[in-house]
């Protein structure tokens, strides 16, 4: 017998249990050892924990079909789908009735519609939606969660936004929600969260028109990312009134007030700044990290901080802004006189730690902002730079920037801690005298 073809001789159930513990692909390339052994086909109805499958055009969509309908028989619990046709393609319906399956990952190349008219997933935990349309103006994604019962983490990335239109985000189980949204022209008219339980929630959006129920009373960890329609913040910015923007995100900020931890993108700081009538008071916040970007400034900044009594970590990503004269006093974007008193809010801020990461090169303005904070905050203990440097000697030259400006500004209690990102080169020695 052919070395090859000894498999062939196994009894099918040691076959099936062999292929259960390969991944898809390696187990479609021992189709071309053995002529009984064709990757599903021949694996019997022996239980399936996880089932993988990535596939590009070329792959007959009947023959996709048949593996998931045989993966599903066989009780499988963690299903994950990633189908890059170039032509649209759905899923069977039994996917949306399953009662074994735990976490399900579908992925799909050209944005097919979602359109499954019965949906119960009574043991689905884990939900992962990737480039998709939902039909009939999101209503499809009402029905989808309303047939999860137990789901507690849900990714809907890169979805069409018709979703918002009329649907909402409504489960008494979730606790972890990341949402991206396709690059769109239009604001979504309405958005609504009523997720009680809400843990984490990772949110990419424009400003919506309105948000008729936000429900996040147990949110700790928010991720915002809300942005402005990019026509619309130029015409405001030449010339045209407040009351032409489109959109109010009030109503969906003021709903974060209680969180513990807050991460703010740079199109944030915008909205925050142009289309949120007032800047929640955050009693519970003890870390906020501010994104910074060379094309948006500061302006919103000192009204957070003034209103996080108990904030005791400052995170930056980076620290160069675009400079205003509404950036208020939290840099040093408004000229002073050599010699001006500056009265700044940081001078009663309790922040305890700064961390300043993304940084670059140690340029004038970072060291003059660095050494405004070290100046204007009392409670500061600690400053942790987080540095990937291109080169050894590039390290060195921050290193001793930072010592240097430290030695002459900081306080005693003022600790200074330069963290590499990544690891350093050591310059190569010259072998000869």
């Amino acid at each position: 017998m052919d070395r090859r073809d000894i498999i062939s001789s196994l009894p099918e159930a040691i076959n099936c249990h062999i292929l259960s513990f390969l991944p898809t692909k390696e187990a479609a390339s021992t189709s071309f050892l053995s002529k009984k052994w064709r990757v599903l086909a021949l694996q019997g109805n022996s239980p399936l924990h996880k089932f993988s499958l990535k596939v590009r055009d070329g792959v007959d969509p009947v023959r996709i079909t048949s593996w998931i309908h045989s993966v599903l028989e066989r009780g499988v619990s963690d299903l994950d789908l990633h189908l890059d046709f170039e032509s649209e393609y759905l899923l069977p319906s039994e996917v949306y009735l399953s009662k074994t399956l735990v976490s399900l990952k579908l992925y799909f190349g050209l944005y097919p519609t979602f359109d499954a008219e019965d949906v119960h997933l009574p043991k689905l935990k884990t939900l992962h939606i990737e480039s998709v349309h939902f039909e009939k103006h999101g209503m499809r994604l009402t029905k989808l969660l309303s047939g999860c019962h137990i789901l507690e983490d849900l990714v809907l990335n890169d979805i069409s936004w018709f979703i918002w239109d009329f649907a909402s985000v409504s489960s008494p189980t979730l606790k972890r929600v990341t949402f991206s949204w396709q690059e769109r022209d239009e604001f979504p008219k309405s958005v609504s969260f009523d997720t009680p339980n809400l843990v984490y929630l990772k949110f990419t959006d424009t400003v919506a028109g309105k948000y008729p129920k936000v429900n996040f009373d147990s949110l700790v960890e928010p991720h915002i990312d809300l942005c402005l329609l990019e026509p619309l913040l130029i015409d405001y910015h030449e010339g045209y009134g407040e009351n032409d923007m489109v959109g109010n995100a009030t109503d969906f900020l003021m709903r974060l007030c209680n969180v513990k931890t807050l991460y703010l993108s740079p199109n944030t700081l915008q909205v925050l700044t142009y289309s949120c009538d007032a800047i929640p008071l955050f009693n519970n916040l003890s870390q906020l990290t501010i994104e910074s970007d060379p094309t948006v400034g500061w302006q919103s900044l000192p009204g957070l901080l003034k209103n996080s009594p108990n904030l005791e970590t400052l995170i930056f990503k980076g620290l160069i802004h675009k400079a205003t004269d509404r950036c208020g006093d939290v840099c040093l974007c408004k000229p002073h006189e050599e010699g001006e008193e500056i009265r700044s809010c940081l001078s009663s801020s309790p922040v305890k730690v700064i961390k300043i990461r993304e940084f670059g090169a140690f340029s004038d303005d970072m060291e003059k902002q660095i050494k405004y904070f070290l100046e204007t905050m009392p409670n500061l203990e600690k400053m942790m730079f987080y540095y990937k440097p291109p080169s050894f000697e590039d390290f060195i030259e921050v290193a001793g920037g930072l010592k240097s400006l430290f030695s002459k500004v900081a306080s005693s209690k003022c600790v200074l801690r330069l963290i590499l990102s990544q690891r350093v080169p050591l310059p190569v020695r010259s072998l000869t005298s």
